[in-house]
């Protein structure tokens, strides 16, 4: 045990963790150069299209130094807030990190979060310089906010680049001295905690762990402690670049299991693993349950493949257990699933991926929050979806959840940053300045306000400096409206949104407007409304596609035209009664993009 390091890697997105990782791979030899191409360990194309990392990943290095051979595991982790579940289940399974930070651009929020997760873990911070190659590094001033943050001494931080493979042996020698190896006892009864699956079609359900106490021999019987369910472990090994099986496994080391599990409810991230004849007393200390910010509504496109679509999801939870799911039906769609997820980017790669994956087509609906109702009975309802109001005469208060947001930028970015989360109902709580040119914002503003777009309007008002970081503060009471859009007088209940009633005017006007661009023209006219209760505040129509009837009269009596048009009218309000409108999936999509 006592060459064995655990270790991640944590860091703001963008700052090239990845590629740092690609670099310690290399020096170690873990990978041959016939096998090498960038971003190694992000084996999804997703990953690679987008540049960022959507999962964790372990893979295990062996070092030699001074006659002794190390075997060192690394968890490369995301940087994207909305992946932070990952980083935290990481982080259970490492004595130390490193806290790399990118030269070029200084602390960002998702680094200062990253690092007090692993600071309220106990784990030994290794703070690394990277992209020291570029031009425009500022290594002296990042030094200075390292220092403030950390609490460390300069001559600790280590000047680094992933690209160019500078600083790589420090690195190294870094986390074989500072880092402690695990601490657990080989004679003890097995415990071992499971901290990512994925689903294998040929092999069942593959769950990997790290060994806290005990000792996990090929064919043991084992037990997940939360289920009960007793299995035999076929296989069992280490995480290379691919599996490696070994015979057995002691504590602290970090590998996998395979045990012919079909059923996805089965294996729950944050269980531990025990033998059958001498099971530990107690379990380990599992994640959290994450809380889902997000909540929207997953259809299939074709209502025959509502039970493929749950299939998928399950296995899908499986390899990211931040997706949460309940069944729903709408109808307007049909039956589907309402989905909570961690944030905007969560929402579109769990989309991404059920078309890629698993070749599922489906339709998202607006996204909301959850809020909280309470009745005039008393009662209290947690509504995730608008139609799930109780009547408006039964409603006594909604309340909606509140974040505190910090948001670090440029100063010269401060006035745009405060004018948007001002717009959007923010309180500005605090405002420090980090350096003389970096300034830490927090303010307390609602969830529902973020959701959509504003993530997108930070990065574009600050040229892509500002960095954003929130975490969930409390229920307060709120002015909130349902807005219904109806078409023909019909309701189109995914289209329903809850919100502030001093922005339902202005939201259902552009919706009413984006509607009549994407609806297609029927043959008679489509009316297109945006209503709070019975009261409707915004119309569009979209106009029927009309034959000109009086083209044959040329002369003679109005009457005769007027004849054939008061015909055709009939006709056409004939038509509007039977007529049915198809939604279009951009329309659902397009409220997302209303500007």
């Amino acid at each position: 045990m006592d060459n064995i390091r655990n270790f991640c890697i944590i860091a703001h997105i963008d700052h090239g963790k990845s590629t740092l990782a690609d670099r310690l791979l290399e020096k170690t030899k873990t990978i041959s150069e016939r096998d090498f191409q960038a971003q190694v360990l992000d084996d999804m194309d997703l990953e690679r299209e987008r540049g960022i990392t959507i999962k964790s990943h372990a893979i295990q290095m062996e070092y030699s130094l001074e006659g002794r051979k190390y075997f060192l595991n690394l968890i490369d982790t995301p940087g994207h807030v909305d992946f932070s579940y990952e980083v935290s289940r990481s982080i259970a399974a490492c004595e130390g990190a490193l806290l790399v930070i990118d030269a070029t651009q200084g602390i960002q929020a998702q680094t200062i979060s990253n690092l007090y997760m692993a600071i309220d873990h106990n784990l030994e911070i290794i703070p690394v310089l990277n992209k020291m190659d570029m031009a425009n590094a500022m290594p002296e001033e990042v030094k200075d906010q390292i220092v403030d943050l950390v609490g460390c001494d300069r001559a600790d931080i280590i000047e680094a680049s992933g690209k160019t493979g500078m600083g790589v042996e420090e690195i190294l020698l870094r986390i074989i001295k500072r880092i402690p190896p695990p601490a657990g006892q080989p004679d003890a009864p097995l415990q071992a905690l499971v901290f990512d699956s994925i689903f294998n079609s040929f092999r069942g359900i593959i769950a990997y762990f790290k060994i806290v106490n005990g000792t996990l021999r090929k064919g043991d019987r084992v037990k997940f402690f939360s289920t009960g369910h007793e299995y035999k472990a076929e296989e069992i090994g280490v995480l290379k670049l691919r599996q490696d099986p070994r015979e057995k496994l002691g504590a602290g080391d970090v590998g996998y299991i395979i045990s012919g599990i079909k059923d996805s409810s089965e294996v729950k991230v944050g269980d531990t693993v025990t033998h059958v004849e001498n099971p530990c007393s107690h379990a380990i200390e599992g994640f959290s349950d994450v809380k889902p910010m997000v909540f929207a509504g997953i259809y299939p496109v074709d209502a025959d493949e509502y039970e493929d679509l749950r299939i998928s999801i399950e296995k899908l939870q499986l390899n990211d257990a931040s997706l949460s799911f309940v069944p729903e039906s709408s109808a307007a769609l049909g039956f589907g699933f309402r989905c909570g997820f961690l944030g905007l980017l969560h929402m579109e790669i769990i989309q991404e991926r059920l078309d890629r994956e698993f070749d599922m087509d489906v339709i998202t609906t607006v996204p909301n929050v959850s809020y909280k109702v309470y009745t005039t009975k008393g009662e209290e309802v947690d509504v995730h979806n608008p139609s799930g109001l109780p009547p408006l005469n039964h409603i006594e208060r909604i309340e909606e959840p509140y974040i505190i947001a910090q948001v670090i930028t440029h100063a010269d970015y401060v006035g745009a940053i405060m004018n948007l989360c001002i717009d959007r109902r923010g309180i500005l709580k605090n405002q420090i300045y980090l350096t003389r040119d970096r300034v830490e914002l927090t303010f307390e503003m609602p969830l529902s306000e973020i959701v959509f777009d504003f993530y997108d309007k930070l990065k574009s008002i600050s040229k892509g400096y500002a960095s954003f970081d929130y975490y969930y503060s409390a229920y307060q009471k709120a002015d909130l409206v349902r807005l219904d859009i109806l078409l023909n007088g019909e309701m189109v209940d995914a289209l329903s949104t809850l919100i502030f009633r001093g922005h339902a005017y202005d939201f259902g006007r552009k919706m009413c407007e984006k509607l009549k661009e994407l609806i297609p023209r029927q043959q008679f006219d489509i009316a297109i409304q945006a209503a709070i209760g019975a009261k409707i505040i915004a119309r569009e129509t979209v106009k029927a596609v009309r034959k000109d009837v009086t083209a044959k009269c040329y002369g003679g009596d109005i009457t005769r035209k007027r004849k054939l048009l008061e015909k055709q009218k009939k006709g056409k309000k004939r038509m509007r009664q039977v007529g049915n409108v198809e939604v279009p999936q951009q329309a659902f999509l397009a409220v997302l993009k209303l500007d």
